[in-house]
């Protein structure tokens, strides 16, 4: 896959038009091909384990450090959970985002002004993998899959025949300045908006920030100053590819997963389900094409 030129404009979240960048022309960025994998937090890992295992139907890949668990969703993308949550914190640890060449893109995102780890050596799992803070402080990971490290030796295992989904299409999490997060997002980053919506046509409440070099996206949940714990878990959440919401729904009935209801078309015009683990993080099960015209924005790509 081609490396991008960021001197290419982009389209903004804050204003949903293209905007020029700033850097220098021979400035590369490696690819960011798609989501890598989310980390959650919990108070009940028993529980967490029979709401991602047995009723979403992932396999899980062992015990984690510190005190905690992972479940296959496809060879590159995993749900993480750790036995780590403290009172009212924010259920959501991380997201990380797959790259092909994580030391590549530490240094340039160093170059950038994005304070980065100094060094990058293999983490425990064999891969190169380094986190740093989005401007609203949100921990974001990105990883590269090296050969011969413990998930590329999965590759092929583990991917249960009763996963309610073979992908993570997108995650979100609160956002209160979409200005700000574009400088890293969009500017350093080179993720783009595809679609915008609101609870009302004239309000925009949502933003999707599609990966530059995947069809993954990062949702921006706005509007949210002082979200309750309830909220934060609807609002930072992750979505799965279904191909039919009707007959995911039906499956999850036969498992015994206690729902608030049957799918519905969101604004955005897919079929979609909300599902809510133990400790309120929202696991939304989407279809990938819209079934009518989406409101207040169209799809600008797909």
């Amino acid at each position: 896959m081609a490396i991008r030129n960021l001197i290419a404009p982009v389209v903004c979240a804050a204003a949903l038009v293209p905007c020029l960048l700033s850097q220098k022309a021979d400035d590369k960025r490696p690819p960011i091909l798609g989501v890598a994998h989310i980390a959650l937090k919990t108070n009940d890992m028993a529980a967490a384990q029979e709401f991602y295992g047995h009723y979403l139907g992932f396999a899980q890949i062992g015990a984690l450090p510190p005190h905690g668990v992972g479940f296959k969703v496809n060879d590159h993308q995993f749900i993480f959970v750790a036995d780590t949550l403290m009172g009212d914190e924010d259920r959501l640890d991380h997201i990380a985002f797959e790259t092909p060449d994580a030391r590549q893109l530490r240094s340039y995102l160093a170059d950038h002004g994005v304070k980065v780890p100094a060094t990058l050596d293999p983490d425990l799992d064999g891969n190169f993998s380094f986190m740093v803070e989005d401007p609203e402080g949100h921990h974001i990971e990105f990883v590269e899959y090296r050969k011969g490290s413990s998930v590329s030796r999965e590759f092929g295992k583990n991917l249960a025949k009763s996963r309610i989904s073979d992908r993570i299409i997108h995650c979100g999490f609160t956002i209160q300045d979409p200005a700000a997060a574009d400088k890293f997002y969009a500017d350093a980053l080179g993720f783009h908006a595809t679609w915008h919506g609101g609870m009302t046509d004239t309000k925009t409440d949502w933003v999707d920030m599609r990966v530059p070099d995947g069809p993954d996206w990062l949702e921006y949940m706005l509007n949210q100053p002082h979200p309750s714990v309830k909220t934060r878990g609807v609002m930072n959440h992750l979505a799965l590819g279904v191909p039919d919401a009707q007959a995911a729904y039906r499956e999850l009935q036969k498992r015994g997963l206690k729902m608030d209801g049957p799918p519905k078309i969101g604004r955005d015009g897919k079929w979609q389900l909300n599902l809510y683990d133990p400790n309120f993080t929202r696991a939304e099960l989407m279809e990938p094409n819209p079934v009518q015209p989406p409101c207040c924005s169209p799809f600008l790509d797909k």
